[in-house]
Formats: structure tokens, C-alpha cells, sequence
């Protein structure tokens, strides 16, 4: 009884926690408004956690370690089906990119709260949080990107590196909830193709993801590109 009571008390602090530095990042939040919000006293907090910084890499665990399986899961299932031959860009910038933004459908594994939170965290991480993503992130990064210098033999390795930290700029962007198009004077949109509509904005990053990576090489002036 006493254990269940604890997990429940450490779930609701991971939820407002969650919500809390999705609305108002992390240095923005705090402890007392965590507090506040998962109905808990400061002393609960320290318990579970010890401290703000130990609070949001718990967040973040919570959700990456089922997301970085399900992408290592995806990429082996694929390789395997391709019997050692080269997958398509399109697959695994489907297998990495689109396994997260899959997640918004999920409410269980943080739905598009923890999507907004991630986004925008990557947008604008805190130096100690860069480093947990940074290892967090190490073995999957590591995989796809060893599967994307296979799939692109011709594309030098440094050129494919550049591109997918452009692919993961504009996917933290896309997904942070910042609508950038009420930034752009009179450019309208309708309802149906607003930030929420998921179903709209996860195969329109999709395509600009995959014409990026294919894009034409830059040319750089009296400079080889290095391979």
C-alpha cells in the first residue's frame, strides 16, 4: 500500500512536472509551482527526486527510454528485412523522426505535452540538460547515423551529419508549439492546418525532411568537400 502510495505521488510529480517546463521551460518553473500543481508538499519532491535537475532528466527518462527502444526496434526489423542491403532515406528518417512524432497520438507515453516539451527543450537546451539528451541520445543517434551513410554512399559523411542536425532542428521547431506562421505578416492558414492537426503536420515534415536530406550538394567555394 505504502509503495503504490509512493508511485502514484512520484507519477504525479513527473505529470506536472511535465506540463509545467512544457509551458514554461525549465528555467522558467518553479519547484513551488511543481509543487503546487501535483498537489505535494517540497518535502515529497526531495524524496523522490533530490532536486529541480535530477526532476527533469526523470521526465525526460521516462519517455526517451521507450522511444529510443522503439527506434532501435523499428531500425532492426527494417535492416533485417533488407538482408544487408542499403535502406531507403525515406525508411529511416520515417524509423527515427516519425516514431516520435507518433508518440502525440499516445497519451500513456506523454501525448503531445511531452512532444512540446522535447521540442522545445532542443530548441533551447540548458547546458546540463544538452549533456543528459547528448548521452541519452548516443546509441540511437549512433545506429541511424551509420544507416544513413550506408543509404547514401555518394552523399560525403560530413554533408549527411550537417543534414540530420538540420532534420532535427526543424522537427524540435515543428513540434515545440511555436506557431511561427502568425509570424509571417498575412500569410493565413485554415483550421484544418494548424500545429494540431498531426495528422497534417507529421507527413509534411516528413517530405521536407526526406527533400533535404536528398537536396543537391553545396558548393563551396576554392574548398573540397570533405568525404
Amino acid at each position: 500500500m505504502v509503495e503504490a502510495r509512493n508511485n502514484d505521488t512520484r507519477e504525479r510529480i513527473l505529470d506536472a512536472a511535465e506540463r509545467l517546463f512544457m509551458a514554461h521551460g525549465y528555467e522558467g518553473t518553479s519547484m513551488r509551482q511543481i509543487t503546487g500543481e501535483a498537489g505535494v508538499n517540497l518535502a515529497a519532491v526531495n524524496y523522490h527526486f533530490g532536486s529541480k535537475e535530477t526532476l527533469i532528466q526523470e521526465v525526460f527518462r521516462r519517455r526517451l527510454d521507450w522511444l529510443n527502444e522503439e527506434r532501435l526496434r523499428v531500425l532492426d526489423e527494417l535492416e533485417r528485412e533488407a538482408a544487408g542491403q542499403p535502406l531507403k532515406p525515406s525508411q529511416i528518417v520515417d524509423a527515427f523522426f516519425g516514431t516520435m512524432l507518433r508518440m502525440a497520438e499516445d497519451e500513456s507515453r506523454g501525448g503531445m505535452t511531452f512532444l512540446r516539451l522535447l521540442g522545445r527543450t532542443l530548441a533551447e537546451p540548458s547546458e546540463f540538460i544538452r549533456g543528459f539528451l547528448a548521452h541519452e541520445y548516443k546509441t540511437v543517434v549512433d545506429r541511424y547515423k551509420e544507416a544513413l551513410f550506408k543509404a547514401l554512399p555518394d552523399v560525403p559523411k560530413a554533408e549527411i551529419v550537417w543534414r540530420f542536425h538540420f532534420m532535427l532542428g526543424a522537427t524540435s521547431y515543428a513540434i515545440a508549439g511555436t506557431d511561427a506562421l502568425r509570424l509571417v505578416t498575412d500569410w493565413q492558414i485554415e483550421p484544418e492546418d494548424s500545429v494540431d492537426r498531426l495528422d497534417r503536420l507529421l507527413p509534411r515534415l516528413m517530405s521536407f525532411l526526406i527533400g533535404g536530406l536528398r537536396a543537391q550538394l553545396p558548393q563551396f567555394p576554392d574548398a573540397a568537400v570533405d568525404r
